[in-house]
């Protein structure tokens, strides 16, 4: 049975994509194992076996490239706010932002080094600042969700931006670490480090860790009558 019009259609969207999921994954492969600057948009092609001007059909630039898989990553990080157990359990937010931060330091390094180009470039603006608009909408639902561990008494009594900067920076510090030359040989273990930073990392600024005499000095004096 022939296919009609309508159906089609369907199908050549559907292949359409399903062919750039595949151009995506494959570029994100190449720049992580042979680094942005040596991949070419011919060596993507030929991993997905198509031809160089089919990724124009889907991508202008390699740098639509880059941001299309930034975009994808923050809005893979939004859905972490959305999951059921994360509105019901607030204590497994530090939990899920470490694991998805830090289960691939390589990417999360990559998109982080690409930014820094693309912006200095002022590449393809509008979509670098649909990825800020994007970013500055996960902070806030991250403020959100700080400020009612804050308010439960379970964080330290700062500035929401105070923790999500202070985790960033953690993030930040361990990813550069897994991928410095030096400490390749000092951390022997990747594998139980990683489990190690990712349990300090879930408890940094619960409430109490700055010591009793922080918390001393901060306590409402009492006036007597």
């Amino acid at each position: 049975m022939a296919e009609s019009p309508v159906e089609k259609q369907a199908r050549r969207v559907r292949e359409f994509r399903q062919r750039e999921a595949r151009i995506l994954e494959a570029a994100l492969e190449l720049f992580l194992e042979q680094g942005e600057d040596k991949v070419t948009v011919e060596m993507i092609a030929e991993k997905v076996n198509i031809g160089k001007g089919t990724i124009y059909k889907h991508f202008s630039t390699k740098a639509e490239i880059y941001l299309r898989l930034m975009l994808d990553y923050e809005r893979e990080m939004a859905s972490l706010f959305q999951l059921p157990e994360i509105a019901e359990n607030k204590e497994a937010l530090s939990k899920a932002y470490f694991e998805f931060r830090m289960q691939e330091p390589a990417k999360y390094l990559l998109f982080n080094r690409l930014e820094e180009k693309l912006v200095k470039a002022n590449v393809i603006p509008e979509m670098i600042e649909e990825l800020h608009q994007f970013r500055a909408k996960n902070l806030e639902s991250l403020s959100d969700l700080i400020s009612g561990r804050v308010e439960e008494g379970h964080l330290e009594e700062v500035p929401a931006y105070f923790h999500y900067c202070a985790s960033w920076a953690f993030v930040h510090g361990a990813a550069v670490l897994y991928q410095s030359e030096f400490f390749q040989d000092v951390i022997q273990d990747k594998d139980e480090f990683f489990r190690f930073m990712m349990d300090i990392g879930v408890r940094l600024g619960n409430r109490g860790q700055r010591g009793k005499k922080h918390l001393e000095a901060n306590k409402p004096k009492s006036t007597d009558s």
